[in-house]
């Protein structure tokens, strides 16, 4: 987890830096004056942080959906996106009883709405929030010996159906084709608090945190 916050601070700086940049730009004759829209999709690699998180416990889900760009200067645009996203964790135990693994996938429905900005032709950094609608959540058991296998729903009343974020990131476009990397930082405790004999819990008392690679096809 650490490296991955590492990553994003470097991505807001540069960010930063490009919106200073932005300031002076003086290259209105080359601007882009249309709309763009198009199609994405990838692979997530999520899990559940808290203060002790192990980012060896990642969930490999997929991230697809829309997105539409628009031009707010020759180098800056406005980014809002609408994915079908799978968050999560997955735990590999191995004990005296049973060897396996364990999967807690959350499926939202996901809107970022980023501010990208164009550092050259080619090469773009985005930076904003996100909000996310929890479709449905299940939770799933693999052993190596097949004794202890199921697959069933989480009733989504246990769980916070809306979450959201920050998510940074940066891309590399060709033409109408693209591919980037992103991000996502979660500020909303996937579980729910729950009162049990008296004593407050939260479970799962994580909040979400993904890596996302994709590619993207603009119209």
């Amino acid at each position: 987890m650490k490296k991955f916050k590492k990553i994003a601070a470097v991505l807001i700086l540069a960010l930063g830096t490009s919106l200073t940049a932005n300031a002076q730009d003086t290259k209105d004759s080359t601007s882009k004056t249309g709309a763009n829209f198009g199609f994405k999709g990838g692979l997530n690699l999520s899990n559940l942080y808290t203060e002790d998180v192990d980012d060896e416990n990642g969930l490999i889900g997929f991230n697809a959906g829309l997105f539409l760009e628009l031009p707010i200067s020759s180098s800056l645009s406005l980014q809002p996106e609408l994915l079908y996203s799978v968050k999560g964790a997955e735990l590999t135990y191995d004990n005296a009883f049973a060897s396996g693994t364990g999967k807690f996938r959350l499926n939202y429905i996901e809107a970022p709405v980023l501010l990208r900005a164009n550092l050259t032709d080619n090469f773009n950094i985005h930076f904003g929030p996100y909000f996310a609608y929890l479709v449905d959540a299940k939770i799933s058991n693999e052993t190596d010996g097949g004794s202890f296998n199921f697959e069933e729903e989480i009733d989504n009343d246990d769980l916070n159906k809306f979450d959201y974020g920050l998510a940074v990131g940066l891309g590399i476009e060709f033409d109408s084709f693209g591919i980037g990397a992103r991000y996502n930082y979660g500020l909303q405790t996937v579980g729910k608090e729950r009162s049990f004999l008296g004593q407050s819990y939260t479970f799962p008392e994580g909040k979400n945190s993904s890596l996302s690679v994709y590619a993207t096809i603009k119209f």
